[in-house]
C-alpha cells in the first residue's frame, strides 16, 4: 500500500512538475497535476501519461486506483486560479 507522499514522488519522478497535490486512503488516489509535459496533449493523452507511467504499480495492485482530477498546463492552471 502506498502513501500520498510516496504516490506524489513517483509522479513527481517522471514528469516536470509545477504543482502537484495528492490525496488518498492508501487505496484510492486523487491527484491535481500541472506540468509542462502537458503542452500541445489532450486529456486523454495527459492522463494516459501519468498512467503509463504509473503502469507497474497499478499492475502490481500497489496503486489501486488513481483520479487525475486536473492535468494542466502552468498556463492553463494559472488561468484557472484567477
Amino acid at each position: 500500500m502506498l502513501s500520498v507522499e510516496e504516490v506524489k514522488a513517483l509522479i513527481a519522478q517522471m514528469l516536470p512538475c509545477e504543482y502537484i497535490a495528492v490525496e488518498g486512503d492508501g487505496h484510492h488516489f486523487f491527484a491535481q497535476i500541472v506540468s509542462t509535459a502537458f503542452e500541445g496533449k489532450n486529456r486523454l493523452a495527459r492522463h494516459r501519461l501519468v498512467k503509463d507511467g504509473l503502469a507497474d504499480k497499478i499492475a502490481s495492485n500497489e496503486l489501486h486506483a488513481l483520479s487525475i482530477s486536473a492535468a494542466a498546463t502552468p498556463a492553463e492552471w494559472a488561468a484557472k486560479q484567477q
